[in-house]
This record gives C-alpha cells, structure tokens and sequence, in this order.
C-alpha cells in the first residue's frame, strides 16, 4: 500500500516532460553539427543549444519559446561526441554558436543550476550579431 500512494506521488512528476520541448528541437550526435552551423537560407546564422540531462531536468532552460533565433536541445547520453567535443561537463549547458563556431557559454555550476536567464541569453545573441555584421 505505502509503494501504490508513493507512486501516485510521483507519477506526475514522472510524466513531467522537460517544458514540452517537441521533438523536432532535439538533436543528437547524427545532425548535431548540421543544425548549429545555420545557413544561407536561414535568417541567422545564430543557434542556441542546451545540453540537457534527465538527472537535472527540473533546471532546465524553460524559456525557449521565447528565443528569437534557432533553439536545439541535446541530451547528452544522446550526444556522447558533442559532449566530448564541447567540453560540457555539466547539464544544464547552454551554447550559443554563430555560423558552426562556438561563441558564448553558459554552464551550470556545482549546484545544478542554470546562472543565467532569457534577458542574459538575447543580449549575449544581440552583441554576438552586431559583432558578426560588416558596417
């Protein structure tokens, strides 16, 4: 009995889905590289992608809806060679790349959480724009 109301407990919590990413946002090792390296057809060449984990998913990035340029999710037991060759030691990890290349970090620290919000991740998008323009 005490088993049956623990797991009436937890099943909502256990059929809680990372903010409801559609799977279409989810990228793993195979288009890891296609999908950050934006392109000539896009209108930027500026992608966000969060390294997620389902240890840590209640810190995940939940305002990504909100992004004005392209946002991926990795889980990264999906992504072993982006992992590896990103250096991303903690989950959550949020990246943003211009044209393919790496170009600010934001990492969680030894408390899982994510030291950044929405306002911090568009100005970082802004600055990395106006750097990346001819005038």
């Amino acid at each position: 009995m005490r088993n049956l109301i623990l797991l009436l407990f937890l099943i909502p919590f256990i059929s809680y889905t990372q903010s409801d990413v559609p799977d279409e946002y989810w990228i793993d090792d195979a288009d890891f590289e296609q999908k950050i390296s934006g392109g000539a057809f896009d209108e930027t060449d500026i992608v966000v992608v969060e390294f997620w984990a389902e240890f840590n998913k209640e810190n995940c990035f939940n305002e990504w809806e909100q992004l004005d340029v392209p946002y991926y999710r990795v889980d990264i037991s999906k992504a072993p060679q982006a992992k590896k060759k990103y250096r991303v030691r903690m989950a959550p990890t949020i990246m943003i790349f211009n044209q393919g290349s790496k170009e600010k970090v934001f990492k969680a620290g030894l408390d899982l959480l994510l030291p950044t919000d929405l306002n911090e991740i568009q100005e970082s998008i802004i600055e990395i724009n106006k750097a990346s323009k001819f005038e």
